[in-house]
């Protein structure tokens, strides 16, 4: 890897802010009863799949040294840390390392990404989990995120998480647990990775962006919540513009849909993709706040609308839906919500 090359959760080596989920881990391991299945949750951006793959590269590299039968006795090791010149994390870095498979959505020949992960894609890893490790070492498979797996290719995990080889580990990324099968589920052990404070958010951004200034950051810092990952995807498509947008579409109600077709015809230019799919998650993300802040007598249909604005959001990439309805559905549904019920007629 380049020195100029973007710093992914594959090459990250670094991790802020989630030392009591490191720490779970590692006691895990130095104890000798490493569960063979992980499930990683918390809000998209936090540092899951980081965390994901710093696991496998200290399981890879054979968890540092006084190893005895691949897992530690007495006090272990204190991190997760692994030399970036080691040999599994240069193999990992180039993702070219034997004992590593990762199941993640795949990109077709035009270069989108699929809808989901497939059943096809699951059942590939029998060959590799049907081969003795390398040395007698581990292997470990990465889905990230479990959320993206079809129904079928999460039976077919299940059977091999019901199953699994030895010294194998799974790592399973999840944004939403809630939508994975409970049988998946209960044959994890799961982390939960709560948002950050801002001192490890500010660390976070300027470990993965060194070329930002100080004053960008604490820019970037607010937009995080908590999480770095959200910040770099939103980082130069002016959030604050959108959220003033979304403000105005709640203090005024938008009677007309003049503010709503404004919207509909900036973001659904194809130089606004960027800003548009900010847009997508920022309006439920909006109207959860609202079904926070109402009145009893508001809350059930602020949480409909909700509900409509999520699955609307959710579904308007990956089914190519025509943008400019979309954002317009999406601002009068914002401005919707912002009607109290003794307004309503």
């Amino acid at each position: 890897m380049s020195d100029d090359s973007p710093v992914t959760p594959m090459t990250n080596p670094n991790l802020f802010g989630h030392a009591a989920s490191e720490r779970s881990f590692l006691d895990a391991w130095s104890t000798g009863r490493l569960h063979h299945a992980w499930l990683l949750t918390g809000p998209r951006g936090v540092g899951k799949a980081t965390l994901a793959y710093r696991i496998a590269r200290f399981v890879l590299s054979g968890g540092g040294a006084g190893e005895a039968d691949g897992l530690f006795g007495g006090a272990g090791p204190k991190s997760l840390e692994v030399d970036p010149e080691h040999h599994a994390a240069r193999l990992m870095a180039a993702g070219s390392h034997p004992g590593l498979k990762v199941l993640e959505r795949a990109e077709n020949d035009k270069g989108k990404l699929a809808k989901e992960i497939g059943v096809d894609q699951v059942r590939a890893l029998i060959p590799f989990l049907g081969t003795t490790p390398a040395d007698g070492g581990w292997r470990v498979v990465i889905v990230d995120a479990a959320d993206d797996m079809n129904r079928a290719a999460a039976n077919a995990l299940l059977k091999m998480l019901e199953e699994p080889p030895v010294r194998t580990l799974f790592v399973l990324v999840s944004h939403a647990p809630g939508r994975l099968l409970p049988t998946i589920r209960s044959r994890c052990r799961r982390l939960v990775l709560a948002p950050l404070e801002a001192a490890s958010v500010h660390a976070a951004l300027q470990s993965v962006r060194p070329e930002l200034t100080s004053a960008e950051i604490e820019q970037l810092v607010p937009i995080a919540q908590g999480c770095p990952g959200r910040a770099l995807r939103f980082a130069g498509l002016d959030i604050q513009g959108l959220e003033k947008a979304l403000d105005l579409l709640v203090r005024t109600g938008d009677p007309s849909g003049a503010l709503a077709m404004e919207l509909a015809g900036v973001l659904s230019a194809a130089a606004m993709q960027s800003r548009y799919e900010a847009f997508l998650e920022l309006v439920p993300e909006r109207l959860a706040t609202l079904a926070e802040e109402a009145e009893t007598a508001d809350l059930a249909r602020i949480v409909s609308l909700w509900e409509k604005a999520r699955d609307l959001a959710g579904a308007a990439v990956p089914l190519a839906l025509d943008p400019k309805s979309v954002v317009f559905e999406l601002s009068r549904i914002v401005a919707m919500a912002s009607v109290r019920s003794s307004n309503l007629v």
